[in-house]
């Protein structure tokens, strides 16, 4: 029991920072769409938020723990 405390502090602790570090990093993307210091074509943006939406769709499925189970049935 005292192992499952320690893994959950552990885990809020590392998924907090991480997140908190993920919403920054997007925020400093975002300046990226200011059109007085940058150029870009809408298939560079669609490239770059099909990369961030594939991954986030990754990581979110690790999550989810979701098993994958084949079954083989006779008729």
């Amino acid at each position: 029991m005292e192992n499952d405390k320690k893994k959950e502090e552990r885990f809020l602790k590392i998924a907090e920072n991480r997140t908190n570090t993920i919403l920054q990093t997007l925020r400093l993307l975002g300046n990226c769409s200011n059109t007085n210091n940058y150029k870009y074509t809408d298939q560079q943006v669609k490239q770059i938020f099909s990369a961030i939406e594939n991954e986030l769709k990754i990581t979110k499925m690790k999550f989810e723990k979701k098993e994958n189970k084949f079954i083989l049935r006779g008729k």
